[in-house]
């Protein structure tokens, strides 16, 4: 007998996670909402992530070990397309879901005012390797439902995703089956070049409470990647602008250019100061 369609699938695509993959693991079999599938796709860790994952008896959780190593972008793929649920949220292994994220978030797509919405996000906490709360990211100045085209544009003169790291964020299946797949080419905006892609087929809905956490450490994507920000942005935003439906101007363009090399600037000069942190002695 086919198992009953989950009504949300959180997918965690993990490679060499054993240092937190577990308090992410916890972290979304803790939510208050339970009618939800959880799937580990593994890329051939050298680690002990696939002991730690298997370790975690739930009949929700089910863990996938690809045949060989696919990369960051292909893995996340899987990840999408291992996905049963009417909603998805790809979880990174670093990161964490607060108890009713998921609630939240599929309450916003259960309230009849929002059938056309196809995105849900939320603020988040940047968190350190040690748990500790170093900010707080969001959009400021708006909650409830936004047109998705508006939600590209404000990012874009931002310089920055806005909409927030996969964590923050829960898509209708249906949203995903027509944005296709994630395309690895800008690699610090595989997320945001996904959320752009879905956000043409409707709108989003923004939660400004903060029910989840982004870990920023010396072993995450995020702050091996740090180099690459303000260039792969200003190569994205060239991208989209060909995409009339975005509606980007001139001013759009040039103001995303200039805070997206501020806030490369700046956080370097943050991951860099966590590094160190934590790689001294005592």
């Amino acid at each position: 007998m086919t198992p009953a369609r989950p009504r949300v699938s959180i997918v965690v695509p993990a490679y060499n996670g054993e240092t937190f993959i577990g308090e992410a693991i916890d972290s979304a079999l803790a939510q208050s909402f339970t009618d939800f599938e959880l799937v580990v796709v593994d890329d051939r860790s050298t680690d002990a992530t696939v002991e730690i994952v298997r370790r975690r008896g739930d009949s929700r959780l089910r863990i996938v070990v690809n045949e060989m190593n696919l990369g960051l972008g292909a893995n996340w793929n899987k990840a999408l397309a291992e996905a049963r649920g009417e909603f998805i949220k790809l979880l990174p292994q670093d990161d964490i879901l607060s108890p009713d994220c998921i609630r939240r978030q599929v309450a916003a797509f259960d309230d009849p005012g929002n059938a056309s919405v196809v995105l849900v996000c939320c603020a988040r906490n940047i968190v350190d390797a040690a748990g500790k709360v170093l900010m707080k990211r969001s959009f400021k100045r708006r909650s409830g439902q936004l047109p998705g085209t508006v939600a590209v544009r404000e990012s874009v003169r931002a310089g920055t995703n806005l909409i927030g790291e996969p964590g923050a964020v829960l898509l209708r299946a249906s949203a995903v089956a027509s944005a296709g797949v994630f395309d690895a080419v800008d690699l610090y905006l595989i997320d945001f070049d996904y959320w752009c892609r879905a956000l043409l087929q409707g709108n989003i809905y923004i939660i400004p409470e903060a029910l989840c956490a982004f870990r920023i450490s010396a072993q995450s994507t995020s702050a091996r990647i740090a180099a690459s920000q303000s260039r792969d942005f200003r190569n994205f935003v060239a991208r989209i602008n060909r995409d009339r439906r975005f509606g980007l101007s001139p001013l759009d363009r040039a103001s995303g250019r200039a805070r997206a090399f501020l806030n490369a600037l700046l956080r370097r000069g943050l991951y860099f100061r966590l590094m160190r942190r934590f790689s001294s002695p005592g």
